[in-house]
């Protein structure tokens, strides 16, 4: 009989070991490439996917079907679940969660409390920080900053160097380019 652990999700105790990169908990039915890592207090679980040189540290989790890849990193307590990507070398840190089929992607980070969730993208060198939400089928990308309360959704887009903060809607089919500083505003 091999080894289980309880990853505290109400499943009880699940076949699982110890990566040989960091010595997280991995769950046998999840993967994870030799050439990732996976700290100690880390943890894969379900049938999540981790490869290439990937980090998942601290306590993070990646769970579900979610797939974190390239260089990309998931520190702290943050969270990739469901069937959301993180790769490239993006960087999920904080206590801020990616899920549904989200896409974090390129060198862009989601850090601190921020959630990507549906089927939004965050890509090239954007930054969702704060308890920031982007979500639905909204993108943010190139040096675009969405922070604070600030939610980012429907189908529209935040790009070059936008940024969107404190309690601010963008909504709809709107696109906030350029130099933009939208605060406190809501756009439809």
């Amino acid at each position: 009989m091999g080894t289980t652990h309880d990853f505290g999700d109400g499943n009880g105790e699940v076949h699982a070991h110890r990566h040989p990169n960091g010595g997280g908990w991995v769950a046998d039915t999840a993967s994870v490439a030799d050439t990732a890592y996976v700290y100690i207090a880390a943890t894969v679980r379900d049938y999540a996917v981790v490869c290439d040189s990937a980090t998942v540290r601290d306590s993070a989790v990646v769970r579900d079907s979610a797939l974190v890849c390239d260089s990309a990193t998931v520190r702290d307590s943050a969270v990739v679940r469901d069937y959301a990507v993180v790769c490239d070398s993006a960087v999920v840190s904080g206590t801020s969660t990616v899920r549904d089929s989200a896409t974090v992607r390129d060198s862009a980070t989601v850090r601190d409390s921020a959630t990507v969730r549906d089927s939004a993208t965050v890509r090239d060198s954007a930054v969702v920080r704060d308890s920031a939400v982007v979500r639905d089928s909204a993108e943010v990308r190139d040096a675009a900053e969405v922070c604070g309360s600030a939610e980012v959704r429907d189908l529209a887009v935040v790009c070059d160097s936008a940024t969107i903060s404190g309690e601010s809607e963008i909504s709809g089919y709107e696109i906030v380019s350029g130099e933009a500083v939208v605060h406190n505003m809501r756009l439809t």
